[in-house]
């Protein structure tokens, strides 16, 4: 990759770092894992409200590495998050302005088409994406997110987010994570619950900081959680005849399985997972979810390209 639009990568390294400009001049950052795959159907990564490319690192080994197909994977850092720049305008911290962000970012890596996976926020913006150049998508994969969400699961994310916690050492960040999600999350392992916080946090000055803009937690102050929410249904009836796999965590607060209910009888060919033992949103690295998400993958580009 050229030095302006990215980063370079040795021959050992899982992935290179690739920056590029938002439409509004904002550097930004993404991962590119397999950056050498082209023959296979790339796929995109998109992270959550507070979260960064780091969530889907395990993940993303699995499809360019392990995977009977592997692929290239672009994981997004978006605006106030991971290594992309802050924004000095906390009113650009929206749904719309991440979409055309990535859209500039897969514009700047020459990526016409891809297979989109999107973690709470992530899947959102996918809604927003397939409004915007529906060619892009080529199969869905929604981590605990659908057209509608649930109040009570949006107001136990602002209530640990506000304010963010910033623990004095790993194990201390470890411990944090487990008081608050444990019991929504009683599968998770203590090396889930390490990676868990090795992505929500970087190190600067020896302390262990959220890696994300603070700013960000006060976009969401405005919602009023008493009303019912927005919903996305007639972007989300836009992408009937796209393939998708919607992944719910069993102890979910965010996605009710009556709304996955109502996905399924809106999306006829809906793929369904639900994870036991996780809540909002399951570890896509974990149990048989690489394998299951791979395999949705091959099975959407075969069946695009009309093999049987």
């Amino acid at each position: 990759m050229p030095a302006e639009g990215g980063g370079g990568m040795a021959a050992d390294q899982e992935f290179s770092d690739f920056f590029y400009d938002a439409p509004d001049g904002l550097k930004l950052h993404a991962r590119v894992y397999g950056a050498a795959l082209d023959a296979a159907t790339p796929v995109v990564c998109l992270p959550g409200l507070t979260r960064n490319a780091r969530d889907f690192h395990d993940l993303a080994l699995h499809l360019s590495q392990r995977a009977p197909t592997p692929r290239k994977v672009v994981a997004f850092d978006y605006r106030g998050r991971g290594l992309s720049a802050h924004d000095a305008d906390a009113a650009n911290y929206t749904v719309a302005t991440e979409a055309n962000d990535v859209l500039a970012g897969l514009d700047a890596l020459g990526i016409e088409g891809a297979c989109l996976v999107g973690t709470s926020r992530g899947g959102l913006i996918i809604h927003l994406l397939g409004a915007l150049r529906p060619a892009l998508l080529k199969a869905i994969v929604l981590n605990d997110i659908g057209p509608a969400l649930e109040p009570a699961g949006l107001a136990h994310i602002l209530s640990y987010l506000d304010p963010a916690p910033e623990p004095k050492s790993r194990a201390e960040a470890v411990a944090a994570l487990k008081a608050v999600h444990g019991p929504d999350f009683p599968a998770l392992s203590d090396a889930d619950w390490e990676r868990m916080a090795w992505a929500l946090h970087r190190e600067e000055n020896g302390r262990l900081l959220p890696d994300f803009d603070p700013k960000l937690v006060g976009t969401m102050a405005a919602l009023d959680l008493s009303r019912p929410l927005p919903t996305l249904w007639p972007q989300f009836d836009a992408l009937a005849d796209m393939p998708m796999l919607a992944i719910r965590g069993a102890t979910s607060r965010l996605l009710s399985p009556a709304t996955v209910e109502e996905m399924a009888r809106r999306h006829r060919d809906l793929k369904t997972i639900t994870v036991d033992g996780q809540g909002h949103a399951p570890f896509l690295e974990t149990g048989p979810l690489p394998g299951a998400i791979a395999a949705f993958i091959d099975d959407a580009e075969r069946a695009d390209s009309g093999q049987v």
